[in-house]
């Protein structure tokens, strides 16, 4: 892949991570309090959230668990596109 692919891709998945935490919500689990949204997005993206530890969750589940780091990361993500 040439470095501007790389930089597309690379934007693709910090702006999916991004819309994947603006769509979620929190659920109580197991006395844990857990973060979700639904799957709605490129499945090859989402398998890259995940390899990074953002998100994580089955593939034949309808649903993401944003994972701590993941939550952090969207949080660093929407102080770089939104804040400006």
């Amino acid at each position: 892949m040439t470095e501007p692919d790389q930089k597309i891709q690379e934007t693709i998945e910090e702006l999916t991570l991004l819309l994947i935490s603006f769509t979620s919500w929190q659920e109580k689990i197991l006395s844990e309090n857990i973060t979700q949204s639904w799957k709605g997005y490129d499945f090859h993206i989402l398998d890259e959230l995940k390899e990074k530890g953002y998100i994580s969750g089955s593939k034949g589940s309808k649903l993401v668990i944003l994972t701590d780091e993941g939550l952090k990361k969207a949080e660093e993500l929407s102080k770089k596109y939104l804040d400006k």
